[in-house]
């Protein structure tokens, strides 16, 4: 028996000891402590333990006897009010996962401390990984929260106005600080069951038998789920290569591959049950390379051969570009795979629903997505598929294919029982599809005044065991080969190539990331044969209105490169270690490729329903919604209402990728607000009551293949210019990030999006990799090379609108990817400024971080 205290109240506890995480989350239903690894490394379960902060997930109920444990729900009343206040204030949450075990880390510092620096702030969420912020909002609601309490000041009554260009509290941001705000994973329903995946032992092997025997002697065992189970075993979000399961006579993939679905009672003895399933196989010899796999004696991961797909993209003659350029270099870059290692593991709920239907709980990038590839697995019409969007703890691209989902969903259709699914922090690291490692070949010219006459690049894209996003991926990677700069001889080569290594797909840039690297990488090189700066080669390329840019687009009014370059000139020029780069990249899907927003806006007593299937992984497109139809509409705050995405009640607005959800659902909600303001001049919303507003926005793009003199590859652009400057040991002191995104929705949302963007951007140049060895992930979510809070240097964003706006949604464009992509080339200039060493690999060798980490 454990006797100890949880937020006041005296607990008993007669079972088997288990660790405090379990217990608080599945016996006490205390769901706002959190499970982000299990590991004890990320924090998200920080709960306190006689005052003093400690990881849940790794203390056992035995070492709790006579104790007292605080969780997030465990905040008296005036702690709750300042916490929520002063989080959502500074703009500290955005996918919010993180947050009650950032807020339980502060109250420990608070509790002792109530005039902290920022450093000791800083030291106090050290053990408290966000991947969404970069952390400098949190440090400002925790010493905002410390002035509060220090100084009894009443948290403001006054409500806000949502409007355009202002600050603005989100609307998710207290639930999500306080615990109440529900992920998957906290659904709770009696009877529910739970099921795991056998997955592949090898990378790859043929698969002999199943033998099931053993596991159904097991008092928790339910039901085993093979492909036998499966109407349609095979689905993909782009292209359907990617098995339920994989049948007993095929070959796996990857490691990550199901083999089937272990369905039992208890969560605790999931593991138990999987290791009872007894498969055998045929080990066969994987494809690990990219290069071999193009080999014709390769053996063959897919049917088709190990090509998935093949760019070409050619404007002018690159050719003689260089036979009359002066300066032509050569150089091949490598970029490795990277996690996401957003804080919410992948986790879905499935249950019953009318005749022969189900509906899903899902926690992903969109739900109608979801829907199309369940309905595809089970061969039901869309209307006996019901998906709804709990909150997302995060995604960044890593949450666009099915990954538990469609699991959830089989294994409720079959039982006719709730079921949840939930990977591991290591299942889901072995799963999930990461960011494409890519070898690029790129050779750049220019002529005596260091202006670029051309730019060629072959680009070899490693897209793992299935297709992914790689596709589209390989395709923005070619077509930002460019840069954002003026010229016309343009040729670029790229090919994605099936391995039996871990799936690339979709993630933060989308392929940019890697072939900016090797664009502004090479620039520095010219800029040193013509004895001109860095800063300079750019200026003087820049990419300026009306400009033609290598993709033939016309480069619009909005286009504010040099605003941007203008706007961090005076950091490059206060150090001779500051490395600087520039970027661009897209909203929307963009090159012909069918692109709609959607929303419906519907007067439901008295208030305005915003109804948009658009998920928020932490972006804040709910608010960015509520202040588009605030600022057209004139209405409170209190007047709004946000609904969860639901395929029965939203319409299909897309995914959210490709920087598109404020651009193309902002509009739709704008337009249907003009309908709405219509009726406003003459009717009350009382009088409105059960009237719908529809609205709705689609871009019209040309194909990359367009053959028009000045076709339109996408609808906006955003830019940014970085500089990263390096203190006497070549330790980061300091990054100041410029951007245009257009007119300003949010503050709080927009600056925090770009310093969590930096962050990233920033251990993807310096630290995280992800080592596979065999076709084996050699890593767990401890050694992914993740930047704590005491790793970020302080960080500047400055906002740059260009010289004009485009005409879509006020103007509106994205900003979620754009701030990672010129990070890790302005860390490359850096320590090339620093040491002289020209590095052409990722993660940057030979640094202090690398140093460190190794």
């Amino acid at each position: 028996m454990y006797a100890f205290s949880v937020n006041g109240n005296q607990i008993t506890y007669n079972g088997e000891d288990k660790k405090l995480l379990r217990f608080l989350r599945e016996d006490l239903n205390l769901t706002g402590t959190k499970d982000g690894c299990s590991e004890g490394i990320c924090g998200t379960c920080t709960v306190l333990v006689d005052g003093k902060k400690m990881k849940a997930c790794t203390i056992p109920l035995s070492r709790l006897e006579g104790r007292s444990v605080t969780t997030i729900e465990g905040l008296s009343e005036r702690e709750a009010e300042v916490f929520a206040y002063c989080f959502a204030e500074a703009g500290a949450v955005q996918c919010g996962y993180c947050t009650p075990g950032m807020i339980l880390s502060a109250k420990s510092l608070l509790d002792t401390n109530l005039s902290p620096t920022r450093e000791e702030v800083t030291k106090a969420i050290r053990g408290n990984i966000c991947r969404c912020t970069g952390y400098k909002k949190i440090e400002e609601a925790i010493l905002m929260c410390a002035d509060f309490f220090r100084e009894n000041r009443p948290v403001p009554k006054t409500e806000e106005e949502p409007r355009l260009d202002k600050r603005y509290r989100r609307v998710d941001a207290e639930p999500k600080a306080l615990g109440k705000g529900m992920y998957a994973d906290d659904i709770r329903i009696p009877g529910m069951l739970h099921a795991k995946a056998v997955r592949s032992a090898f990378p790859r092997a043929k698969v002999l038998s199943i033998d099931d025997s053993k596991v159904k002697t097991h008092p928790d065992f339910v039901r085993i789920i093979t492909s036998e189970d499966v109407p349609h075993n095979i689905i993909g979000h782009m292209k359907q290569d990617w098995p339920v399961f994989i049948p007993v006579g095929e070959i796996t993939r990857y490691t990550g591959d199901a083999i089937c679905l272990v369905v039992g009672k208890s969560p605790e003895t999931l593991e138990e049950l999987a290791k009872l399933v007894e498969v055998s196989y045929e080990v066969l010899p994987p494809v690990l390379d990219i290069y071999k796999a193009l080999e014709p004696e390769s053996p063959k991961v897919h049917e088709d051969g190990n090509l998935l797909s093949l760019e070409h993209i050619h404007r002018g003659d690159v050719e003689k570009a260089f036979r009359e350029s002066p300066h032509v270099i050569t150089r091949t870059y490598k970029t490795p795979y990277t996690e996401h290692a957003f804080m919410e593991p992948e986790c879905a709920v499935g249950l019953p629903e009318g005749e022969e239907g189900v509906l899903v709980h899902t926690s992903d990038q969109s739900i109608y997505d979801d829907q199309h590839e369940i309905c595809t697995m089970l061969q039901l019409p869309p209307n006996k598929v019901h998906c709804h969007s709990m909150l997302v703890g995060g995604g960044f691209g890593g949450k666009e294919d099915m990954s538990v989902q469609h699991h959830a969903a089989l294994a409720a259709w079959l039982l006719k029982a709730p079921v949840k699914v939930r990977l591991t922090r290591q299942e889901s690291l072995q799963v999930h599809p990461k960011r494409h490692p890519m070898d690029i070949e790129i050779t750049t010219s220019c002529d005596e005044k260091g202006h670029l006459t051309g730019v060629k690049a072959i680009i070899l894209a490693n897209t793992g065991a299935y297709a992914s996003l790689g596709g589209p991926v390989l395709q923005r990677a070619c077509t930002h080969a460019s840069g954002p700069y003026n010229f016309q001889n343009f040729e670029v080569i790229g090919k994605a190539i099936y391995t039996n290594m871990v799936p690339a797909g979709a993630f933060r840039g989308f392929g940019v990331t890697q072939s900016c690297f090797a664009v502004e990488s090479n620039l520095n090189l010219l800029a040193d044969e013509l004895g001109m700066d860095y800063y300079e080669i750019r200026r003087i390329n820049a990419l300026r209105p009306g400009d033609i840019m290598p993709n033939g687009q016309v480069a619009s009014d909005d286009t504010g490169v040099i605003e941007c370059l203008e706007a961090v000139k005076d950091a490059y020029y206060s150090s001779p270690r500051a490395g600087i780069a520039l970027a661009f990249k897209n909203s929307g899907l963009g090159v012909g490729f069918p692109d709609t927003g959607r929303c419906i806006l519907s007067i439901e007593q008295g208030k305005v329903h915003i109804r948009t299937s658009a998920a928020c992984m932490g972006q804040g497109v709910a608010t960015v919604c509520t202040q588009m139809l605030g600022q057209t509409c004139s209405l409170k705050a209190h007047e709004i209402v946000v609904e969860d995405p639901d395929t029965s009640r939203t319409p299909d607005s897309g995914t959210s990728t490709a920087s598109r959800q404020s651009l193309f659902t902002g509009e739709a909600v704008r337009r249907a607000a003009l309908k709405l303001k219509e009726d406003l001049k003459t009717s009350s919303l009382k009088d409105l009551e059960g009237k719908e507003y529809y609205g709705e926005y689609t871009s019209i793009t040309d194909p990359i293949t367009s053959k028009k003199k000045n076709p339109v590859s996408h609808v906006a652009y955003s830019y940014s210019a970085q500089v990263v400057i390096l203190d006497e040991e070549g330790k980061l002191e300091k990054v100041v990030a410029a951007c245009d995104v257009g007119q300003i929705v949010n503050h709080q949302a927009l600056t925090g999006q770009i310093e969590g963007g930096v962050t990233m951007g920033l251990g993807y140049g310096l630290t995280e990799d992800f080592p596979i060895e065999e076709g084996y992930p050699k890593v767990r979510y401890g050694t992914l090379g993740l930047l704590r809070s005491t790793d970020v240097p302080p960080l500047e964003v400055k906002l740059v609108e260009g010289p004009g706006k485009h005409p879509i949604a006020y103007g509106v464009k994205g900003v979620g990817e754009l701030t990672t992509i010129p990070t890790a080339p302005a860390c490359q200039n850096a320590y090339y400024r620093y040491d002289g060493i020209f590095r052409t690999s990722l993660p940057l060798e030979d640094t202090p971080y690398q140093k460190k980490k190794h």
